[in-house]
């Protein structure tokens, strides 16, 4: 494995590890993760797929510029595909996954796209946060309460129940989550203004695969489940062995190769 960075459009400073040999993939992490979320499945594919994950702005080594739009995100992932020689697949995680289709929709160089568990929120399954959300988040951290907007996006964004909540501010791992405030307001723009794919995102013409796990909530079961019928050239792939909005390393690594 190899780390190097590679500069956005906007000046943005992104870290990435690349490891094996093969096609281009690249790991577009969601909320609370950094780039090692993905490298188990980037490494169980290091003989067939040259990977590459990376800290999104805001988080991990990476560094951050604003003013903040959605778009800066698309050419941050532009940027890591350019520096992956040009092409590559696209593999998208949670609001990744959001990120990645909504990047294709711009016409980004993207041979194939593995979307697992896009949040999206159909027919009011699920509530989404109000448009001021994101704003409210960024309130927050300038108050300096960035422990505050993790468990709030943690309440209101994703739905977590109160005392898990309550349970995650009380671990050892919650300073990580903290230090990550500035790209939690990020991706609540992403899932508000992204809430159901636009026209454009469901007329993506890039072969796609769309993954959920077995036991994995039911609004994402749903959101998995409604694009890829909608997709025009989209499979499902449903993973028996993943729970609760999970990453099951060997499944997923499988599910991709087979595609």
């Amino acid at each position: 494995m190899t780390t190097h960075t590679v500069t956005s459009r906007d000046g943005t400073t992104l870290t990435c590890d690349r490891r094996g040999t093969g096609p281009a993939l690249v790991f577009v992490p969601g909320v609370f993760n950094l780039r090692d979320t993905c490298a188990p499945i980037a490494a169980e594919l290091a003989d067939a797929f040259t990977s590459h994950t990376y800290d999104r702005r805001a988080r991990g080594d990476s560094t951050n510029t604003l003013p903040y739009a959605v778009e800066r995100e698309v050419e941050d992932l532009q940027a890591v595909i350019e520096a992956a020689g040009g092409r590559a697949s696209v593999f998208g995680y949670s609001s990744g996954a959001v990120l990645a289709l909504h990047a294709a929709a711009r016409g980004l160089a993207i041979d194939r796209l593995f979307l697992y568990e896009p949040p999206f929120r159909y027919e009011q399954e699920a509530p989404v946060p109000s448009p001021g959300f994101a704003e409210h988040l960024q309130e927050l951290l300038d108050a300096g309460r960035p422990a505050d907007v993790v468990t709030t996006f943690q309440l209101q964004g994703i739905g977590l129940p109160p005392e898990v909540v309550a349970g995650i501010r009380q671990a050892p791992f919650f300073p990580a989550l903290e230090a990550m405030a500035q790209s939690v307001v990020h991706d609540a723009v992403i899932t508000t203004t992204l809430s159901v794919p636009t026209p454009e995102m469901e007329a993506v013409e890039v072969p796609t695969v769309v993954l959920r796990g077995g036991r994995t909530w039911p609004v994402l079961a749903t959101a998995a489940d409604r694009l890829a019928a909608t997709l025009p050239h989209a499979t499902l792939q449903v993973l028996a062995g993943a729970s609760d909005h999970g990453l099951e390393p060997v499944a997923t690594a499988a599910a991709i190769r087979s595609a």
